[in-house]
């Protein structure tokens, strides 16, 4: 790493230019790798460049064999595939992300921090490389015979999407029942598809959301395997999820108007159906089957996985809640915490 410093430090002095340029192609490369085969004009509006630039950009990365064209569109080749993954370790040191990791991991009391470049808020791409990188550290993780949980929401259903393995003895469950959205959301579908990516098991949860304690326990009256599930969901090795904004989440919720408005007045943030403010406390418990804030401690690692830098304050309340070990994020997401921090800092010396 100090190496690759050291080398990029010299580059800003003798050919300034040349970062900027390596950064491009690299973008492009990425861009034409998410959604192969495109043509020169969609990725031109994807990326929002002028099609002259693109066409540029093709040529030369044509001409050296990492890219190759057809009656379809633009494909990365294996060599472009190599490359990708080489020079991440280098845009990452470019901008700097090992310091700013490190401010996060000391700042937030985490293990680990791992951004990804750009804002997955307004670039898919940035969205899809980041359900790319949680999957690995994920999988980097796991070993035979582990429990899963994961969440619901479109980061998991990303994350999902990216995992592959051969691991026939994992198990991945979900952390509760149907949201009422998106069925693809749901973290009984995203259960499902990271366990058959990864060839392993999954067990569901197949209860409504939103059910009241009393309503929960009948229902369990006549299906024994929801307490079975739910000791699953508690003791898993490992737990995956994502975090919100408050003020997003309550729309997505079966809470009536009073309640949304009283939440929105304390909270900022929201994860596995609990409602944090500014300093982590959790401020409401929505009525959620399967895992809820005090089984944090059954729980071997937790990962959370978010992007966007309109989520920023709801990163960092739900993190301050505590027993959190990684944090996975956009670039986006991770400048606007270290402002904030850095601001709530300065407030106080004063």
């Amino acid at each position: 790493m100090e190496e690759i410093e050291k080398i990029i430090d010299l580059q800003k002095k003798i050919v300034p230019e040349l970062n900027g340029l390596m950064e491009e192609r690299y973008n492009l490369l990425k861009h034409i790798r998410y959604h192969q085969p495109i043509g020169r004009r969609a990725l031109a509006s994807q990326m929002e460049l002028a099609e002259s630039s693109v066409r540029s950009g093709i040529k030369v990365l044509k001409n050296v064999g990492l890219i190759e064209l057809s009656g379809l569109g633009v494909s990365v080749t294996q060599a472009g595939q190599a490359v990708i993954s080489d020079l991440s370790e280098y845009v990452d040191v470019l901008h700097g992300f090992s310091k700013l990791e490190y401010f996060l991991e000391k700042e937030l009391g985490l293990n680990q921090v791992k951004i990804v470049s750009g804002d997955s808020e307004h670039d898919p791409c940035v969205f899809r490389e980041l359900g790319r990188v949680a999957s690995r550290v994920l999988v980097g993780m796991l070993s035979e015979h582990m429990t899963v949980a994961v969440s619901g929401g479109s980061t998991m259903a990303a994350v999902a999407k990216a995992v592959t393995g051969t691991m026939p003895d994992i198990l991945i469950v979900p952390t509760r029942g149907g949201l009422g959205e998106n069925v693809e959301r749901q973290a009984n579908s995203v259960a499902a598809v990271m366990a058959n990516n990864l060839g392993g098991q999954y067990r569901l949860l197949h209860i409504p959301e939103g059910l009241n304690d009393e309503a929960l326990e009948a229902l369990k009256v006549t299906d024994h395997t929801i307490d079975e599930i739910e000791f699953l969901i508690k003791s898993a090795d490992i737990l995956i999820h994502s975090i919100g904004r408050a003020d997003v989440m309550v729309h997505r919720r079966n809470h009536t108007a009073k309640v949304a408005e009283n939440i929105c007045k304390l909270a900022v943030g929201e994860a596995l159906g609990h409602y944090f403010d500014r300093s982590g406390k959790c401020v409401y418990t929505y009525n959620a089957n399967g895992f809820r804030l005090n089984n944090l401690a059954g729980v071997g690692r937790t990962i959370a996985v978010v992007g966007g830098a309109n989520k920023a304050e709801a990163i960092i309340a739900v993190i301050r809640a505590g027993s959190h070990d990684v944090l996975i994020l956009d670039e986006a997401a991770a400048s606007n915490i270290q402002s904030i921090i850095k601001s709530e800092k300065s407030q106080k010396s004063f």
